[in-house]
């Protein structure tokens, strides 16, 4: 790509063909350019960033050198970790929210039938040539579910529990009204609201408020053969009460696809406890937004959003720093 004298769009995002091309067909007369290999003094002119994980794609990065920055897109969702500090008070950061909200809702959905199904016991049973007896057996027909975080991630589970005849429950900050689910409830009423599901679904942003809220008193609230699910952020659980209530409750069932070691630069998940190996557990490695045709999608979403900006708009999912700051975890 050749050097753009004053870019008003500097993208952190490695350099795609494929990238290149939706940027251009979105923004069209806007000059943009990449951050690797682009001369930092052109970045004076810059007024907007779409970024993915900034401390990976740029190391180090001065608020002095993009003086008129006002506006920051990430292509992912989740703002938690982002580094807020490296940004004045001035700047607007946005989340890409609702980009992966089928993807993420068809793996939750997957993650239930697989816990609920004993498929993975099920599968070392057909292994070992073993026709009886059968795992133990769920069912989601006609069960109450309870979605915490109803947002676009939770509607669209929601609208795919439909199909199974389930009752959802959607937790909110405020518990107003809200489409696509019987009734909502307010954040304060989680403890309450666990002892009514069949089915619990962690869809929340991890934020000061969210952080560690599934503990041991929340989880021995939930009824004793209950399926807890979290495809959101593994630190809105605590880590050692989850283990602990899987080993003591053997009808109780989880399933994660999100951890509280995750190693992006080596490719490792862990944690600190052996969940894998318990028979009441089954776990993927923070999958749920991948897959075919994924990403441009969800380039096509954030894209919108910088459109907005340069078009005088609003962006929309602006997040409000008080949430994050001082959350360092």
């Amino acid at each position: 790509m050749a050097p753009v004298p004053d870019p008003r769009l500097l993208v952190t995002l490695r350099p795609a063909d494929t990238t290149t091309r939706a940027i251009s067909e979105r923004l069209g007369p806007v000059p943009w350019t990449y951050a690797e290999g682009s001369d930092h003094q052109r970045w004076r002119s810059v007024e907007a960033m779409l970024v993915g994980a900034l401390p990976r794609e740029l190391g180090t990065f001065r608020a002095e050198e993009t003086p008129h920055l006002a506006f920051v897109q990430r292509i992912y969702t989740g703002v938690d970790g982002f580094p807020f500090d490296w940004f004045p008070p001035s700047v607007r950061i946005a989340g890409n929210v609702g980009a992966y909200a089928p993807f993420v809702a068809e793996h939750a959905v997957a993650l239930a039938l697989a816990a609920a199904r004993s498929l993975v016991l099920a599968h070392a049973q057909v292994r070992e040539g073993r026709l009886r007896p059968a795992p133990e057996q769920r069912l989601l027909f006609r069960r109450t579910a309870l979605i915490l975080g109803y947002g676009a991630i939770g509607r669209a589970i929601a609208e795919r529990l439909r199909g199974f005849g389930m009752r959802c429950i959607g937790l909110t900050r405020d518990g107003r009204p809200a489409d696509g689910v019987d009734e909502t409830v307010p954040a304060a009423g989680l403890r309450e609201a666990v002892a009514r599901a069949d089915v619990v679904f962690d869809a929340r942003p991890l934020t000061r408020a969210t952080r560690g809220t599934i503990d041991a008193a929340v989880l021995n609230a939930m009824r004793p053969e209950a399926i807890f699910v979290n495809i959101g952020r593994a630190a809105t659980v605590d880590e050692e009460a989850l283990y602990r209530h899987l080993k003591t409750h053997p009808g109780f069932r989880a399933a994660l696809d999100v951890w509280w070691d995750e190693d992006f630069a080596r490719g490792t998940v862990g944690s600190r406890f052996p969940f894998a190996e318990l028979p009441n557990f089954v776990g993927t490695p923070h999958s749920a937004g991948l897959g075919p045709d994924i990403e441009p999608y969800v380039l096509d979403r954030a894209l919108e959003n910088v459109s907005r900006f340069f078009r005088g708009e609003p962006p929309a999912h602006v997040v409000d720093r008080a949430e994050y700051e001082g959350d360092t975890g």
